[in-house]
């Protein structure tokens, strides 16, 4: 039986080692953490930009394509007219200055309701429909369309300027589309910029033609 005594139990501590002990981290650890992590945000933003960036020009391109592929299945469509030398509604060169394009004679006699008299009316309407698009998908876009000897400069370099002397023998026509674009080094680039290039150039002969 117990007699009342007290029971005191001796108290022991027990020794944490060092490497147990919490620790905490000093004002110039977190500095540097933070700088790092800065550099590698930077980093990220960086190549999200050139991403953004390259899936634009990715695009325009493609659609430039298209659009230049549709031209020339007109054309090549429509021989009679897109064979001509001079008068040809098919030719000329076109520029977005913010009001859009047009060719030199608008008709919109292939509108639902409309008809063509002529062939020649034909290419006035495509032209006119064509023009369009360019200026709401291209910005700033810029478009020749003419017979060429010479589409490429010494350097083989795609150029806006048409060199033919118009003869039979030399029924081939390009069609050339540039639009605003920035370079690698960041800066924009218009069409009517000195140096500056088409970026879609494509040959058409017209069905039918040598």
């Amino acid at each position: 039986m117990w007699s009342g005594a007290v029971v005191r139990l001796k108290q022991t501590s027990v020794m944490v080692p060092p490497s147990w002990r919490s620790r905490g981290f000093s004002m110039v650890e977190v500095l540097v953490a933070i700088v790092i992590l800065s550099f590698g945000l930077l980093g990220v933003v960086g190549l999200q930009a050139a991403a953004i960036k390259n899936t634009r020009d990715a695009r325009q391109q493609s659609v430039a394509v298209v659009l230049a592929r549709e031209l020339a299945d007109m054309m090549r469509a429509n021989p009679q007219v897109a064979a001509r030398a001079t008068n040809n509604p098919y030719h000329g060169n076109f520029s977005d200055n913010g009001s859009g394009m047009q060719p030199a004679t608008v008709s919109n006699c292939l509108d639902v309701g409309s008809r063509c008299a002529s062939a020649n009316d034909i290419a006035n309407a495509q032209m006119t429909e064509w023009l369009a698009r360019v200026s709401n998908l291209l910005p700033g876009a810029r478009v020749a369309i003419c017979r060429d000897t010479a589409p490429y400069d010494a350097n083989g370099l795609p150029q806006w300027a048409c060199t033919s002397s118009a003869t039979a023998s030399q029924n081939i026509a390009f069609i050339k589309i540039g639009w605003l674009r920035e370079n690698t080094k960041g800066q924009i680039v218009n069409t009517s910029d000195s140096g500056a290039r088409p970026y879609i150039l494509l040959p058409v002969t017209p069905s039918g033609q040598l």
